[in-house]
């Protein structure tokens, strides 16, 4: 259905291939994505955005540069959580990336993140056990966390399923911070997202996974709440080790659990 190149751009195509119900707008990226009907069926398409808008922070070369980076990590892990991501059609103005559609509502706005915090523990856990499962298999593939928050976030409050999305900004393997404040919600960002050569690794993955929960969960169980205080302050030594401690104690907790109500 969709051709490997188009020499018009992406809007024009978009338009000839179906019916765009949605928009969503540069906001400081520059990128631009659509949801488009066609065929009945639905897709989400992201685009590197105006190649002559110099207002974003990432110029176009390296918004499409990003935008290969999610294509890289998209077809190097496939999870439940990550929508799929059918083609990369190549245009004039770069990339389009057409991915599967997911309903959801994003969990950066504050109406949503907070009927999330509302839910029931156990059904947050659940969600919190698929990010940290995605992020074992992105770690396991050598990706490294980088500008991670609520707003790479939609949950469908009906069908009770977490999307995790925009993971442009991950990294093959470990880097360095040459920017000094990095890009991100510092609610979640680890200490080293604001130190200029600071090393970034999957230590800094488990750190913003904690922080993650610890602003999702606002009531975390004991044995979980210590893990999570545990990758925030003396820290784990990999994304690995903090995974393996928050399932212990997740069996622990849903022992607990379990007994509370029978």
């Amino acid at each position: 259905m969709f051709p490997a190149e188009i020499d018009v751009p992406p809007l024009t195509y978009l338009d000839q291939l179906g019916t765009i119900f949605t928009r969503f707008g540069t906001q400081d990226s520059g990128n631009i994505s659509y949801g488009v009907q066609a065929d009945g069926a639905r897709y989400f398409v992201k685009t590197a955005g105006d190649p002559t808008d110099s207002r974003p922070y990432v110029d176009f070369d390296g918004r499409v540069a990003l935008l290969r980076t999610a294509a890289e990590l998209a077809r190097s892990v496939t999870h439940h959580t990550m929508p799929g991501l059918h083609t990369v059609v190549e245009s004039p103005a770069g990339p389009l990336l057409v991915y599967e559609w997911r309903d959801g509502d994003l969990l950066g706005e504050p109406a949503a993140r907070e009927r999330f915090q509302a839910l029931p523990t156990e059904e947050i856990l659940a969600a919190l056990h698929a990010l940290y499962e995605l992020h074992a298999a992105l770690d396991a593939a050598g990706w490294v966390e980088g500008d991670f928050y609520d707003g790479a976030m939609l949950y469908d409050f009906d069908a009770r399923r977490l999307t995790v999305m925009d993971l442009d900004t991950y990294h093959r393997g470990p880097y360095r911070n040459t920017m000094g404040r990095m890009f991100g919600s510092s609610r979640f960002m680890a200490p080293e997202e604001h130190a200029l050569g600071a090393p970034i690794d999957s230590r800094t993955t488990a750190y913003v996974m904690a922080r993650t929960a610890l602003v999702l969960l606002p009531e975390p169980p004991p044995a979980l709440h210590a893990v999570l205080l545990e990758a925030t302050t003396t820290r784990f030594p990999s994304y690995q080790a903090f995974y393996e401690a928050w399932l212990t104690a997740s069996s622990t907790t849903a022992d607990n659990l379990t007994n509370r109500s029978t």
